[in-house]
């Protein structure tokens, strides 16, 4: 087996895409509230919330335990509703010599579509991949999305 991977997952959602690109990347702080049993925290390091080279501390729950992340956003594009970031420190490295986390919005026949990518390049052979990161990425999705329907 390869070192490097890439998994994606594309999720329905109904609170619209607009609503997810701007959560993310301007007030992800709110995060905490929205979905407490996938993110614990989020901190601006360095930067502006949404500034494509700001640096975001995330404290949150992967498989059962409390991690955390420093990801560096590098890139941002409002109008494809998109988000790369990047992490460069954290639990995870352990593992992996690579983590990025891609999210857009994509609207197809009236449907908004959220895709969330993961980019990977596992430390050693034997590490897993990341499918139950991937997985905490749908159920944030779903939170976001039940949180703003309740809302409406």
């Amino acid at each position: 087996m390869g070192l490097k991977g890439k998994l994606t997952a594309q999720i329905e959602i109904k609170a619209g895409g607009d609503v997810f690109h701007g959560l993310l990347s301007e007030t992800p702080q709110q995060l905490p509230n929205i979905s407490p049993n996938v993110i614990q925290g989020c901190d601006l390091h360095e930067g502006k919330w949404g500034t494509v080279g700001s640096v975001y501390i995330w404290k949150f729950i992967h498989d059962g335990k409390q991690k955390v992340g420093k990801d560096i956003l590098e890139a941002s594009d409002k109008e494809k509703r998109a988000l790369t970031f990047n992490m460069i420190e954290g639990d995870l490295l352990e593992l992996y010599k690579v983590f990025k986390i891609d999210f857009h919005v994509e609207t197809h026949h009236g449907i908004d579509l959220v895709t969330w990518t993961l980019d990977y390049e596992k430390l050693k052979d034997e590490v897993e991949e990341p499918l139950t990161f991937l997985g905490a990425l749908i159920n944030l999705s779903k939170d976001i999305e039940s949180y703003h329907l309740k809302a409406k």
